[in-house]
């Protein structure tokens, strides 16, 4: 229906219906009650003007018209959100078998990171009625990455990690816009997401197997900066073994417990004296300033790929 109406977005992903139906909700109701106020204006207006013999009746208190214009707009204002949250909720806990990939937006441009090792600028392609998890970050300012087909927008910021999750359920080329002012060229910062049958995103993974796996490059990076050296599976390391860490709750030195997500790992390595697990001593250095985003992910990819 929504793609018969000119200026309305395609409707391309599993829950692209949902928003839809909540929004058209809305507008009703808002439109029907500007509809009515208009209406009374104009029969007050008309019925009592001013003329010869013709006054309106003052009403000093009216119980069942107080409760009546109170009662209802709060059942109709709860209905709105017990809906939107419902449906907050579903959209911001992606499946646990759903596909990760890395965006990191830069002005004036979107990274994406697959975890077979492909890496795309400005572009996402990925396998229809598949669920994706983005796990979004930026290099400079605030960006939002936004694809009004699937209808989802989520902001991506510096120094720390958002998520967003979609399924789409219609193959073909659809709009990626950064939706948050970020400069001069913000108009700019544009893309597109490729949705593809099953078979056909495979062949496309196949066309870039020369590319290395994020997990891979990962290790490499680790064992150069010389990481191993103390994350080691042995009672005397300096620091935390990585087997199994990921997801994980961790208890910090002043008894705090932490769950080890990709925010934490990120915030480990660029300022690691913010959190010390118990019963290490903080003796890891920053590596604040020497690697950047891409390589934190890929280092992130690679922790979370230790079992």
């Amino acid at each position: 229906m929504q793609s018969n109406i000119p200026l309305f977005p395609e409707s391309a992903s599993s829950i692209s219906g949902s928003v839809d139906q909540l929004y058209f909700f809305l507008v009703a109701v808002s439109a029907f009650f500007a509809l009515l106020i208009f209406a009374l204006v104009a029969y007050f207006a008309i019925r009592y003007r001013r003329r010869e013999g013709r006054q309106a009746r003052q009403i000093h208190g009216s119980t069942a018209l107080e409760l009546g214009w109170t009662i209802i707009p709060f059942i109709l204002v709860m209905v709105m959100f017990g809906w939107g949250a419902g449906l907050y909720y579903r959209n911001s806990r992606a499946p646990l078998n759903a596909t990760e990939i890395y965006v990191v937006g830069k002005q004036w441009m979107w990274k994406m990171q697959h975890p077979e090792g492909p890496r795309e600028i400005n572009e996402l392609h990925v396998p229809v009625g598949v669920p994706i998890r983005l796990i979004m970050t930026s290099e400079d300012v605030i960006h939002s990455f936004y694809v009004p087909a699937f209808r989802i927008k989520q902001d991506a910021l510096p120094g720390r990690y958002t998520s967003q999750w979609f399924r789409a359920t219609k193959p073909g080329k659809y709009h990626l816009f950064c939706a948050e002012y970020c400069g001069t060229e913000h108009s700019g910062m544009i893309g597109s997401v490729y949705v593809m049958e099953r078979a056909e995103y495979e062949e496309w993974l196949r066309s870039r197997a020369a590319e290395e796996p994020l997990s891979a490059a990962g290790k490499r990076l680790f064992d150069q900066l010389g990481c191993s050296g103390c994350h080691r599976e042995r009672e005397t390391s300096r620091g935390p073994a990585l087997a199994g860490l990921f997801g994980t709750t961790a208890v910090m030195e002043d008894g705090r417990r932490v769950t080890v997500d990709e925010g934490y790992l990120r915030e480990s390595i660029v300022n690691p004296r913010a959190k010390t697990v118990m019963g290490y001593e903080k003796v890891m250095p920053t590596y604040q300033g020497q690697v950047s985003e891409d390589d934190l992910v890929r280092l992130i990819a690679y922790i979370k790929s230790v079992q």
